[in-house]
Order: structure tokens, then sequence, then C-alpha cells
């Protein structure tokens, strides 16, 4: 009995060891912008990180030779920031810039397509863990959990602040990137507890049923718990903002590629990041 149950302890304490191994790899794979602070004076600089990893901590940095788009979007206009501002650190991406007048100013980054090879099982893994049901099903009926692909992922991230005290309407403008999360009202007009709407497109045309994922840190800097939610026809969700504090949204369109002699499926990524109080 006492060897049985070392050696299930041994066995209880590998896969433990493992699922930490496995949820640490598909915790590397999403990226938000994150500004290090949300509400600022006009004609201040503004900081910006941009944590390659989850909501709290990048796993690896961004070279400037990946970036197409760094845009700085406010009520004068959009600028495109100059990519030798761009710094990297360790494993931590960042570029600063100056803010003018009062308004809600968007700031986005769009990065270049790279090609990765997954096992299939790191790749179901991280189907099931970051958000995209559908292609984990569509394996599942094909019979195809086994097989291991080739993925050309992109992905494009914005941020949302507050300069003063006087809203403006950048807050909706879409950036014209491949995925895009494009909010209906302006959360800096929200209050906890107050509904978000919002609009998922990829390639400027909204997504229909798109499984949408959410979450953040609430003022104190706890921790909001995940949830999911599904666009409608028009490719418009919703999200209570249950609490004051930093939120995001994100999603992953991802589809199967025929013909193509570099990868099996593209996938698309897109994240907001915006602040309530």
């Amino acid at each position: 009995l006492n060897r049985y149950c070392y050696r299930e302890r041994i066995a209880i304490a590998t896969v433990a060891a493992l699922t930490l191994v496995v949820a640490g790899l598909a915790a590397a794979h999403d990226m938000f912008l994150k500004p290090t602070r949300f509400f600022l004076e006009p004609g201040a600089t503004l900081d910006l990180l941009l944590l390659n990893g989850n909501f709290t901590n990048s796993e690896n940095s961004i070279a400037r030779n990946r970036l197409l788009d760094v845009s700085v979007l406010g009520p004068n206009g959009r600028v495109r920031v100059d990519t030798a501002q761009w710094s990297v650190a360790g494993d931590t991406s960042s570029f600063s810039v100056l803010v003018g007048v009062a308004g809600t100013w968007q700031l986005g980054v769009s990065t270049r397509p790279n090609i990765i090879p997954l096992t299939g099982a790191e790749f179901n893994e991280y189907l099931a863990s970051d958000g995209i049901p559908d292609v984990l099903a569509a394996r599942k009926r094909d019979g195809e959990l086994e097989r291991g692909v080739r993925e050309r992922y992109h992905k494009h991230v914005k941020a949302l602040v507050q300069v003063g005290d006087t809203p403006s309407e950048q807050f909706s403008t879409a950036l014209g990137y491949p995925a895009e999360l494009v909010p209906l009202e302006n959360p800096y007009t929200l209050r906890p507890g107050s509904v978000l709407r919002f609009r998922a497109l990829v390639d400027g045309t909204p997504v229909a049923n798109q499984h949408v994922q959410y979450g953040g840190r609430t003022a104190s800097g706890g921790r909001i718990e995940m949830r999911a939610v599904r666009t409608d026809a028009q490719g418009v969700g919703q999200v209570r903002l249950s609490e004051a504090g930093t939120w995001y949204l994100m999603f992953i369109s991802m589809t199967r590629l025929t013909g193509d002699s570099e990868a099996d499926y593209e996938s698309k990524w897109a994240s907001l990041t915006f602040a309530i109080r």
C-alpha cells in the first residue's frame, strides 16, 4: 500500500508539473498593449509596454523588424510612430509618445506575420487555452488531433487612454488592422456595472459568432476572472464591466489554409485594453 501511494504521488506530481509547463506555454501566447497610465493630462508623455505573454507579464520581446504599424490617434488625427523609438529590454518591448489636447486617445501596434511549427498536442492545448474552440472541435470531428501543423500568425493590439476630462470620438475609429476590436461606447464615459458593446472585425468585416475573451485587474490589483462571449450576426458582442480597474478584450480568428506551401492555418489576433473608474 505504501509503495502504491508513493508511486501515485509521483504520478500526480509529474502530471501537475507537466500541467504547469503547458499552462506556462499557453500563457505566453497572448499580446496586450498596456499603458503605464490610462488617465493623464494634456501634453504629458505616455509610456506603453507591449506584453507578449499575459496581461501582467511579458515572456518575449518583439523586435523592431516585426513591426508593421505603430499608431497614435487623437482628436487632431493619426500619427504613425517612427519605429526607431521602439525599445527592447529583456522580455519587454516599449515606446513613448507625447499626447496633446484633451480627448480619448487610441494607440495601436500591428505585427508582421510569423510562422511557427507545433506538434498536435501543442496545437490542441493552444486552441483550448487561448479561446479557439471551433478549430479544436473541427480537429476532433476530422480525427486530426495528433496532426502537427504550421501556423502563420500576426497580432494587432490596441489601447485607449483618457487625456484630460473631455471624452472624444477617436475610441471608435478602426485602424484598418487585419483583426481589430472596436468599442461602440466610450469606456471612459462608463461606470462600474455598465455594459460595453464592441464589434469584432477581421479584414475590416464584422465577424459573426466570434469567440471573444475578456478580463483584467481591479483597481487594487486583484484579478478579474476571464470570461468569454460570442458576437452576434453583426459581429457585435457585449460585456459587463463589473468593477473599476484595467480591462482587456481579445480574440483570435483562425482559418484553415489550402494550397499554401508554408502554413496549414493562419491566425489573426486582436486585443484592446482600457480602464474605468
